[in-house]
């Protein structure tokens, strides 16, 4: 089958690269883009480890045609670092130990973040709602929440 060009931006750096028409953006971005940190945990957009923001909405990169992508702005796990620092999401699911396995945790950051961007101070229902498409095998979500509460309370007064 043949494969399309498609141009998009990726964490902010515009991205060229052949797809063939049935691929997942989320094959695309692992396959020809080389962003590994986006991860498959189930394929049928059930778990939300493959969670990417796409122009400003949380999506499933495995249910989104890498052929959708085009034109589009895309932030995955990769982006949400600044440069060389960590994200204050990154440094408080460390420090909250809010991860074990790792399968889950750049969707549930991913998906933080994009919460966090639409509502810098949410209370803890609507984290839970937020992340409810978001599944963990590993830690419980009670650490995931604690550490989504801190970086916006982080964000909201930085030190």
């Amino acid at each position: 089958m043949s494969k399309m060009h498609i141009h998009t931006t990726i964490n902010g750096d515009q991205v060229d690269f052949l797809g063939s028409p049935q691929q997942s953006l989320l094959d695309a971005l692992r396959d020809e883009v080389g962003k590994l940190g986006t991860k498959e945990g189930c394929g049928t957009g059930d778990c939300g480890a493959c969670s990417v923001i796409v122009d400003g909405r949380l999506v499933c990169s495995c249910l989104m045609l890498a052929a959708e992508a085009e034109g589009a702005e895309i932030t995955t796990i990769e982006g949400i670092a600044d440069g060389d620092g960590l994200h204050p999401l990154q440094e408080k699911f460390l420090e909250h130990a809010a991860l074990q396995c790792g399968v889950c945790t750049p969707g549930f950051i991913v998906a933080a973040k994009a919460l966090l961007d639409r509502d810098p101070n949410p209370d803890e229902r609507t984290i839970r709602y937020w992340l409810a498409g978001n599944l963990c095998r590993c830690t419980g979500y009670d650490k995931i929440v604690r550490a989504v509460q801190d970086a916006a309370e982080q964000l909201a007064h930085p030190a």
